[in-house]
């Protein structure tokens, strides 16, 4: 008989994931006329052909039900330039796009200025996993600049364009 499977205690789990060195994008979209948007780092590439990304956001952020009403949204992976942004979109502020400099993609989502990359999406999939919900997307605009990536590990934010090669 096989053992049954115990949930590893809260705190063990964040101490995992502090392990995982992960991107640090900021998902924005349009909620009528108010541009709304927060950070996130459950971001991925899931195809290149056809070009399909996927991020997870929890259902009781302010953002959640702007981003699962939308059809289009904006992932833009942040610059080491942006240290001010990640700390407004990660708070609480009612209004993250005051003095922000963005424009409107192709679809109307917030394209952040002086991101490494944007890409903006269309909304295919919504899959509702725990607490979360999973946006599954079709990247339909996409754009790279030479700064480099900002990246998270262990609480901490670190210049992605210092890495050191193992290879």
């Amino acid at each position: 008989m096989a053992a049954l499977a115990s949930t590893p205690d809260i705190d063990v789990m964040k101490q995992v994931n502090r392990q995982f060195v992960t991107g640090v994008t900021v998902v924005t979209a349009m909620d009528g006329e108010t541009p709304r948007g927060l950070a996130v780092n459950a971001f991925s590439s899931i195809s290149l052909d056809p070009p399909t990304v996927m991020v997870c956001v929890q259902h009781t952020s302010s953002t959640h039900d702007c981003l699962f009403r939308a059809d289009h949204l904006a992932i833009n992976i942040l610059s080491t330039d942006q240290l001010d942004v990640v700390g407004t979109f990660a708070g609480k502020a009612a209004d993250k796009f005051q003095d922000l400099d963005w424009e409107s993609g192709p679809f109307g989502s917030p394209l952040i200025a002086r991101s490494s990359a944007q890409m903006e999406v269309q909304i295919r999939e919504r899959l509702r996993a725990s607490t979360h919900t999973v946006f599954i997307c079709r990247v339909v605009h996409a754009a790279v600049t030479e700064l480099p990536p900002m990246v998270y590990s262990a609480g901490r934010f670190f210049d992605g364009g210092a890495l050191t090669s193992l290879g």
